[in-house]
């Protein structure tokens, strides 16, 4: 049973690297999806379900029996997931397991497991992201009209905002206005598509860059599906660009590289 939790791009490498697991190890996977206030949305909302994978929404029994145990639920889970499933890795774990080198696969391999997760483990090729996350038409439609825009040289920049300290204090505004800068003397035609949490942002890139700015007009929003589409529409069209630039600690805009084989570099003092 597979618990994956996060956002969007934690949830995606987190699916991604079970499903290599089991197909190193013959395991079945299962994965169970929860709503929460990380990502208010059902999968099915946001990606076409892909046959390689089991996936299902999660349920009252599930919030009963396979939710993570916290605070929150009282750590009512453990309980039953402890009769359940012969071995358990929580998702604090995970960290301290990889800088030990730990064998996933011998931990997996004919057992049965329990394991929430919201980080990448194991490897495998980038091009498993592009097998089994495709976009509902919804995104895809958003993602077309932002690509209608582009130049023959369009950068992406992802500048993270709101409750994120770390892309705060070590990405600020002025390092991407002075790449965007760079490009724009290095190529005339340079346009650039801008994806952020903060409004005050695409206001002082839309003053400082005019039309060269492609951006949406909505505010980021995590608690509800339009807005949820909205951020992966950016990450896709983020991935179409030529090359991005992204804050520092956010694993969004790598995420965006690693599902269109793009440049990146990450901004941070």
């Amino acid at each position: 049973m597979f618990i994956p939790s996060g956002g969007l791009a934690n949830r995606m490498r987190a699916i991604a690297s079970a499903y290599a697991l089991t197909q190193e190890t013959g395991s079945d996977l299962q994965i169970v999806w929860f709503q929460d206030w990380a990502l208010n949305a059902p999968f099915h909302s946001v990606f076409v379900l892909p046959a390689q994978i089991r996936l299902r929404e999660a349920t009252l029994t599930d919030k009963l029996l396979y939710d993570r145990a916290r605070r929150r639920n009282l750590w009512l889970p453990a309980l039953p997931q402890r009769l359940l499933f012969e071995r358990h890795i929580k998702e604090q774990m995970v960290t301290p397991l990889k800088k030990q080198d730990f064998d996933f696969s011998a931990w997996a391999k004919g057992y049965r497991c329990y394991m929430s997760c919201y980080q990448v483990f194991g490897t495998f090729p980038d091009s498993l992201y592009r097998e089994l996350f495709q976009p509902v038409k919804e995104v895809t439609e958003q993602v077309d009209g932002y690509r209608s825009q582009f130049s023959d040289h369009t950068i992406g920049l992802h500048i993270r905002r709101t409750d994120h300290v770390e892309s705060i204090e070590h990405s600020p505004d002025r390092l991407f206005i002075e790449k965007v800068e760079a490009e724009i003397a290095a190529n005339a035609d340079t346009k650039v598509f801008l994806a952020t949490d903060n409004d005050d942002v695409k206001r002082t890139f839309r003053q400082r860059f005019g039309n060269r700015i492609i951006t949406p007009t909505a505010t980021a929003d995590r608690n509800s599906v339009e807005g949820i589409r909205g951020g992966l529409a950016d990450m896709y069209t983020l991935a179409a660009t030529s090359k991005i630039y992204g804050s520092a600690s956010s694993s969004f805009s790598p995420m965006a590289a690693k599902i269109g084989g793009t440049p990146i570099e990450v901004l941070s003092l």
